[in-house]
């Protein structure tokens, strides 16, 4: 087990959903249940795996947890791409 905020990839990734919610803060009104929520809760999903994953025994489940957040991550790249 470890403290998953001096895990590298979390810092990044939690600068990453403070990025997100502020520009997205910027967004029409009308993209406020649709891209808004949708990239929100896919880059919040990155950082909320990682601090999971950090906490369970061994680095079989912690990888588990790793591949989820890159999924994540993939979804929020899809999302900006669009």
């Amino acid at each position: 087990m470890q403290d998953f905020k001096k895990l590298r990839v979390w810092q990044r990734s939690h600068h990453l959903v403070l990025a997100i919610y502020r520009s997205t803060n910027s967004f029409p009104e009308s993209e406020r249940f649709g891209i808004i929520q949708q990239l929100r809760k896919a880059v919040f999903s990155i950082t909320a795996n990682l601090a999971e994953g950090s906490s369970r025994r061994g680095d079989v489940e912690f990888r588990r947890f790793l591949f989820m957040s890159m999924g994540s991550a993939s979804e929020v790249e899809n999302a900006l791409l669009s």
